[in-house]
């Protein structure tokens, strides 16, 4: 959302916190950008073991909707839940938060 000259907001624009509230975020790394329009983002998140009581890692691979083709591989991005785009997808891009190197 940015404002313009004279400090008005365009019409319809909504800020970045409107459009994620009530809705999941996740942070993760890019595994693939081999489709168009889409990237698959590895999650990974920590949990405790119910028998050994050791903290393993736990990773869960999703399809996110990258409508510039922004993304490459191996840059850590933060995705958002959306409806359905198509019958894997159910995230979207937000924002790379670092590019690879």
């Amino acid at each position: 959302m940015e404002p313009t000259k004279n400090g008005a907001v365009a019409p319809g624009a909504a800020p970045k916190a409107a459009r994620t509230a009530g809705k999941a975020v996740l942070t993760g790394t890019v595994v693939s950008d081999k489709m168009d329009k889409t990237i698959v983002v590895a999650i990974v998140n920590r949990r405790l073991h119910g028998l050994y009581k050791k903290y393993v890692q736990v990773t869960k691979k999703v399809k996110a909707h990258d409508e510039q083709n922004d993304a490459n591989k191996g840059d850590t991005v933060r995705v958002v839940e959306s409806r359905p785009i198509s019958k894997e997808k159910r995230w979207r891009l937000l924002e790379i938060v670092e590019r690879a190197r």
